[in-house]
């Protein structure tokens, strides 16, 4: 599956996702990885304090598409249309 992933240029997740194979993978790839380390680890990660505190955006956007009821429930079983009501949706979400 991380073989699959999109060429991005980071990779910004809660502290979910710190496990050193993980980090390591995505380096692999090229990501950088924006994941605090959870409070238990013996050896502290560094990360862009900044652009983690951004993250918010990110689940706010997916929040307000989840309130289309077409797009929730995954209405269109063919990929392509639900992918053309996601960009529908997106492009008016952005000019509310």
């Amino acid at each position: 599956m991380l073989s699959s992933l999109p060429k991005a240029e980071w990779m910004l997740a809660d502290r979910g996702y710190d496990a050193d194979w993980f980090i390591n993978a995505l380096k692999d790839n090229g990501i950088k990885a924006c994941i605090p380390g959870r409070k238990g680890r013996k050896k502290a990660i560094r990360h862009d304090k900044r652009r983690y505190k951004r993250r918010n955006r990110i689940e706010i956007i997916f929040g307000r598409l989840r309130d289309w009821r077409r797009i929730a429930t995954r209405y269109d079983r063919c990929p392509i249309t639900f992918l053309s009501a996601i960009a529908l949706a997106a492009t008016v979400l952005f000019w509310l």
